[in-house]
């Protein structure tokens, strides 16, 4: 007898036309793949640090308190991926937290002609987001 089908899977959203959600998360609870149904933002991530919560201050516009939201990406490996900024067309930055070690982060800025800098987990210094992004699963 074939299985009773379950609910069905949310609906994939553009990334900036998801939702904010604003439950409150552990580290532990944070999923492996990226939601497409809703941004979970920082400030619902208990074990935040400062420096993720500040990332976007500077870029601009921002949402209704002026300051662009930090939404959760994925994991990549070890690293908890965020964005604060769109996805595409302005400035964004990307920051990667270490789930094992919460103080250790490091970023990338893209801008929005898709250019970009940051330094990975390797100490190299990184113009593709791509080989960023390939330097955190490599560590």
């Amino acid at each position: 007898m074939p299985a009773a089908p379950g609910p069905p899977e949310p609906s994939a959203l553009p990334a900036d036309d998801r939702p904010p959600d604003h439950t409150p998360v552990h580290t532990d609870e944070l999923p492996p793949t990226p939601t497409r149904d809703r941004n979970i933002v920082a400030t619902a991530w208990v074990e935040a640090p400062a420096a993720l919560l500040s990332l976007g201050d500077d870029l601009r516009p921002g949402n209704e308190s002026g300051r662009p939201d930090v939404n959760f990406k994925r994991r990549i490996g070890r690293w908890l991926l965020w964005r604060a900024g769109p996805a595409r067309g302005a400035d964004a930055r990307y920051a990667a937290v270490d789930a094992e070690d919460l103080d250790r982060m490091f970023t990338f800025r893209l801008e929005p002609d898709g250019t970009g800098i940051g330094t990975g987990p390797s100490g190299a210094g990184h113009d593709r987001f791509r080989a960023w992004k390939e330097d955190l699963r490599d560590s």
